[in-house]
């Protein structure tokens, strides 16, 4: 069941462009597979509804402290989040909680993906984790994280939603053409513009909370000058761009290793009580 704060805050969702979601174009931006197996020993599978009859995957994986940070995770247009089942325990060992979040017709989730739902969902889903988190006595702050398409969500909810403490991008799109044109979307023929794109860059400049972005040497999928435009958008006071030598798309991990994580777990140190929301009878 969806709050009356996400509600409020879908109004950024509701303007997003319908072009985006031409179905000459959903195939190519989307890649959903049914991949739902059980969640391995010390994760929980959970289901979101986020609209009637239709309800989103996500597996949770925690760490003993309460207090902890606790990382909501969007993944990539042909991952799942099976995909990070590996992943997740080495958050844990970082002393963090890694809870990945599905999108329509991904994994274990029912309906079919597009942009709009992508956006609105990830809003519904943040409400309802965070009452979920709640009531298990999860008290830390909440850290947003996107991949490649999962930049989008991250970053919409890191721009609107005052319950996020902080942003985390890792191969994240600034432009929305140039993608389009790179997995086989004919921008002319469909009468494309950036202004009906993602809006990522315009985001960013709402963004506000202690940002930390990645990006791989040699990306061809989202080249690295993306990465310098979200960073240069960014309206944080606290922001860190870091690029990945020697690495591509798709093995930023490969290449990094357990120093990856322990880079996150460093920024999420920065992700302190003053740059999240107050709680009730707290004064800064």
């Amino acid at each position: 069941m969806a709050s009356q704060e996400t509600e409020k805050n879908q109004a950024s969702a509701e303007i997003t462009p319908q072009k985006l979601d031409d179905p000459r174009v959903l195939p190519l931006l989307f890649a959903p597979r049914p991949d739902c197996g059980p969640a391995p020993a010390g994760a929980e599978d959970l289901s979101i509804e986020v609209e009637a009859g239709v309800r989103i995957a996500a597996r949770f994986f925690p760490c003993a402290d309460p207090e902890a940070v606790t990382l909501i995770f969007f993944h990539g247009n042909g991952e799942v989040v099976a995909d990070y089942d590996g992943v997740g325990p080495e958050y844990v060992a970082e002393g963090l909680n890694f809870l990945a979040v599905e999108y329509r017709g991904y994994g274990g989730s029912g309906g079919a993906p597009t942009v709009r739902a992508m956006l609105q969902d990830a809003h519904r889903a943040l409400a309802q984790l965070r009452e979920w988190l709640a009531a298990r006595g999860r008290r830390g702050q909440l850290v947003v994280m996107g991949r490649s398409l999962g930049s989008v969500p991250a970053i919409e909810l890191a721009a609107t939603e005052e319950a996020v403490g902080g942003l985390i991008v890792e191969s994240g799109i600034a432009r929305t053409l140039p993608l389009l044109a790179t997995i086989g979307v004919d921008v002319a023929a469909l009468g494309l513009v950036e202004e009906d794109g993602f809006g990522n860059l315009e985001k960013m400049a709402q963004v506000r909370k202690p940002t930390y972005i990645l990006h791989a040497q040699h990306d061809r999928i989202i080249p690295l000058a993306e990465a310098e435009e979200l960073q240069s958008a960014c309206a944080a006071r606290s922001k860190e761009f870091q690029m990945i030598p020697g690495a591509d798309h798709n093995n930023i991990l490969e290449k990094t290793g357990k120093l990856y994580f322990r880079a996150i777990r460093q920024f999420t140190r920065r992700v302190g009580k003053g740059h999240g929301p107050r709680r009730p009878g707290v004064r800064a």
